[in-house]
């Protein structure tokens, strides 16, 4: 008799030691996550050797980079669910379909943004109110890395087919092959090393481009070799409106969520760099960058615990649940307590290793300072949101976030106006706290009204 091997690659979280498989199911997520985190760490470090005003420069064009992966995931999140979907229905046809329609829509999507952002930089660079040299290295460097966002697109629709197709190994090899040439190319193009000539922030701009393409390069070759997926789907395919409403459908509410908290971001920027000058925008989009360790960290568990609650919750294994939580929190409390002491008490130190400027890591140690007390109750908001994902209720994060993030606008215009541009980050900080805070409350409330014991 032959043994059923049709669900060998599907991990059960309803049995075996409860931590063990929690950090087995947020190690690949936390690997993924810190990659692009070392990512743009590299980036800073180098750039931060060209000085502040260059920092600054590309702090503002990082912000328009969270808004275009946040119009990626459009595709990414569609391509994850209705592939897993479809794969799970044992329907490869309609899976390849959905490979090429967000193929298709990503390619699109990436030539329509890279001519608008290439074609018309200071469109947006004004936006932030920069000097003119610094506008000027802004929109120089996001002229060169706008013909990048097509490679943006296909790899988080690439990530997002892989993944949908239990796969998630693939994206992280060749994201890591990406952070290495990335590495490499930095210097050599920043700087000017041999016959490189020494091309300043168009360098890093270059890099990146370069890096994105060998990624996409990759994914294509795999998929593209031998039987490839879903017996080699086309890249390309005429947009059939069932398709496309499926995946707006899907992609559409997570797409639509970080939009909004990506404008609400350059808004803060925005604000910083009024009151802050060039310093204040430095500052705010260089400590957001080492603020990734914490964000990326307590994501990743966040996600590992609402895969795992989903679960236990659905086979009615609540013990398992507490158990899973009770770690998480933890876990949690005594990275937030070492993040917290770092940011506090060498927040100047942590900051000097990537601007070098006396002036501007004094500035930047102000940042991490503020922004330390928050991260205990970041880490609070992100791990009682994966308790409730977990259990089916994804409405109380987002009214929370909604919210506490859209007061961050007004407050920090009301306490600037008192302190300067250390009232923008207070502003952050306290709403974070307060993030924290209300959802463990909401979380409490509801499980106190449902009779159960998390």
């Amino acid at each position: 008799m032959e043994r059923d091997t049709t669900y060998d690659n599907i991990r059960d979280f309803t049995r075996g030691n409860v931590f063990g498989q929690l950090i087995k199911l947020a190690t690949p997520l936390l690997a993924i996550g810190f990659i692009q985190m070392t990512y743009n760490l590299v980036d800073l470090v180098w750039i931060g050797r060209l000085g502040s005003r260059a920092v600054a420069a590309v702090g503002a064009v990082g912000m328009l980079m969270w808004m275009m992966h946040s119009v990626a995931l459009l595709c990414k999140v569609s391509a994850e669910v209705s592939i897993g979907q479809s794969v799970g229905a044992k329907r490869f046809g309609r899976a390849a379909a959905f490979a090429s329609h967000t193929t298709t829509l990503s390619i699109v999507l990436g030539i329509f943004f890279a001519l608008v952002f290439s074609l018309f930089p200071h469109f947006y660079v004004d936006f932030f109110g920069l000097e003119p040299e610094i506008a000027r290295q802004s929109a120089e460097y996001l002229r060169i890395v706008a013909a990048g966002f097509p490679s943006v697109f296909l790899i988080l629709n690439f990530s997002g087919i892989f993944i949908g197709a239990g796969r998630s190994d693939i994206p992280f090899y060749f994201h890591s092959a990406g952070l290495i040439l990335n590495i490499v190319s930095d210097p050599l193009l920043i700087f000017g090393v041999g016959f490189f000539p020494e091309m300043g922030v168009r360098g890093a701009a270059f890099a990146t481009v370069l890096s994105e393409a060998a990624v996409v390069a990759l994914f294509v070759y795999y998929l593209k070799r031998g039987e490839g997926l879903f017996g080699k789907f086309p890249l390309l395919a005429r947009i059939r409106r069932p398709y496309l409403s499926k995946i707006l459908k899907l992609g559409l509410p997570v797409t639509a969520m970080n939009i909004y908290f990506a404008l609400i971001n350059m808004n803060l920027a925005r604000t910083a760099s009024i009151y802050g000058g060039y310093l204040g925008l430095m500052s705010q989009t260089t400590g957001g960058q080492i603020e990734g360790v914490t964000w990326n960290t307590s994501g990743g568990f966040s996600t590992a615990l609402g895969s795992f609650a989903a679960q236990n919750h659905a086979a009615r294994t609540p013990h398992r649940i507490r158990q899973a939580f009770r770690h998480t929190l933890l876990t949690m409390a005594l990275v937030g307590l070492a993040t917290t002491l770092s940011f506090v008490f060498f927040g100047k130190e942590i900051f000097s290793i990537f601007v070098p400027e006396k002036e501007a890591y004094e500035a930047g140690g102000r940042y991490l300072l503020i922004m330390g007390f928050s991260q205990l109750f970041m880490m609070l908001e992100l791990t009682t949101q994966g308790m409730f994902n977990g259990i089916g209720k994804t409405a109380p994060p987002a009214i929370v976030s909604i919210v506490f993030n859209t007061l961050r606008v007004p407050l920090a215009i009301v306490i600037a106006e008192e302190t300067g541009v250390e009232g923008v980050w207070w502003a952050m900080s306290l709403t974070s706290v307060a993030k924290g805070v209300f959802l463990a409350a909401w979380f409490y409330l509801h499980q106190k009204h449902k009779n159960i014991r998390i």
